[in-house]
């Protein structure tokens, strides 16, 4: 397999030709051959192939070839060719996501990231957005959104892309039957298709219960617990969380305490403040969240509490953003600590938490040994993430960790994110790490559609 760098050019000439600068031809090992298979995405057609004296790797593709398998432009692209008289132009890479309301653009609030994604990818790929509805399963076509040189936005109707990212934005659609078919249909025509969904807390406890590396760097957590269980637990840890399954942003999350001599204490967040409420036995704290949450309690997690390490009192925890590299490792590309509000159960920013760098935190709490706490959970990061992937059916590129990190620098996972947000990368000092992600992304995908990255001979 021959894989190089070309620059694409369109000709107005209406047949089925494609001419190929004599560098190109050498190349691709195409010297001597007539006619040839062109393919982008899922749409293969044979052209007559012809040499033009031209150094340099330059592919010219008349209008009869670029509207039969729809090449939206011109530029710099990869070709490969797979020693079976067959070209293939890309990666044609698609982004899922959806519609937004409002004036924010195509994606409503995601539309930055994704038209920064799709212009940072231009110069590798043909890179574009879509939605489930811009789908034609019968053509095994899609009406994608594409970006140009301005910034401006622009449809082109395209070949079923090499490979998806999925960035759909709801957990609520991604559970109904038609997204779940869109899904597994993309699977079926074997186009590599990641992150699959969100995941639901109760979903990565029970992934990882028979992981022994996994279960070393996890709290005691247990599904829909009865009351005896939570009660054991409190008795146990002294401290827990009681958190929805499918929840985010902290919203449904309590903090329970038990004092052997005080009682039982819970803490959550009430209509934008935090509220701490003390009850003399545990059957009057049960009362309080059934009255609260009646049948839903089936959907709630408990997890024992760790003492984690505090700056002016407030517990700290840290976002892993972890990424797949163009080899198909992971790496930790952007790490945001982040400090509870006062009185917070967690420690989101919109709950009053703060945002610092691990740096700046670690410094604080450890002192001297915050380089060599850093690097140790970088290290529990990768290996949880290796974890997850083993033991998960799908194919997966990003996770967001939430981690903790106790007084004597042991690692703890709280909670894993398959598609995680990106509000770390609004620090001032986490911009890089942003753009950084981005770039893996890219990465990840060329590795994915097979298009790996390697520099032009």
């Amino acid at each position: 397999m021959s894989l190089t760098f070309c620059n694409l050019h369109f000709s107005q000439k209406p047949n089925r030709v494609v001419y190929l600068s004599q560098p190109l031809m050498k190349q691709l090992k195409l010297t001597g051959k007539k006619t040839v298979s062109i393919k982008l995405g899922k749409e293969v057609i044979t052209a007559a192939v012809k040499p033009i004296k031209k150094t340099g790797h330059h592919l010219y593709v008349s209008s009869g070839v670029r509207q039969l398998i729809r090449i939206p432009k011109s530029g710099s692209v990869y070709v490969t060719s797979t020693g079976e008289d067959e070209v293939q132009l890309g990666p044609l890479i698609g982004v899922l996501t959806d519609s937004g309301y409002g004036s924010t653009g195509p994606f409503g609030t995601r539309t930055g990231f994704i038209k920064q994604l799709l212009r940072l990818g231009e110069k590798q790929a043909f890179f574009f957005a879509f939605t489930p509805r811009d789908i034609n399963w019968q053509n095994d076509t899609v009406n994608g959104h594409f970006v140009n040189a301005q910034g401006g936005w622009y449809r082109k109707i395209v070949p079923l892309p090499d490979v998806v990212y999925n960035r759909l934005p709801s957990r609520k659609a991604e559970t109904t039957s038609s997204i779940q078919s869109l899904r597994e249909r993309f699977i079926r025509k074997k186009i590599p298709f990641f992150n699959w969904s969100f995941f639901n807390k109760s979903d990565v406890y029970k992934m990882l219960e028979g992981d022994t590396e996994a279960q070393m760097h996890m709290p005691e957590s247990i599904n829909n617990p009865t009351p005896e269980k939570i009660k054991e637990l409190l008795e146990k840890h002294q401290f827990v969380y009681y958190k929805p399954t499918a929840g985010s942003l902290g919203n449904g999350i309590y903090r329970l305490t038990y004092h052997p001599k005080r009682g039982y204490f819970a803490r959550y967040r009430r209509g934008g403040s935090n509220v701490l409420l003390r009850f003399n036995n545990f059957k009057s704290l049960m009362r309080m969240l059934t009255a609260r949450h009646g049948g839903l309690l089936s959907r709630y997690v408990i997890q024992q509490g760790i003492r984690l390490v505090e700056i002016d009192g407030c517990p700290l925890d840290f976002r892993f953003h972890m990424h797949k590299n163009g080899k198909n490792e992971w790496v930790p590309v952007g790490i945001g600590a982040k400090k509870a509000g006062r009185g917070s159960v967690t420690t989101h920013i919109k709950n009053g938490g703060s945002l610092m760098t691990p740096e700046h935190a670690l410094g604080r709490t450890f002192g001297p040994r915050a380089g060599e706490v850093l690097d140790y959970a970088k290290r529990v990061a990768v290996k949880l993430c290796q974890c997850i992937e083993r033991n998960y059916p799908h194919t997966l590129g990003e996770l967001g960790l939430d981690l903790g990190i106790d007084r004597d620098g042991e690692v703890y996972m709280f909670e894993a994110n398959a598609k995680p947000g990106r509000s770390i990368f609004k620090h001032p000092a986490l911009k890089e790490e942003g753009r950084a992600s981005l770039t893996y992304i890219l990465e990840h995908c060329l590795f994915l559609s097979r298009f790996r990255r390697r520099e032009n001979g």
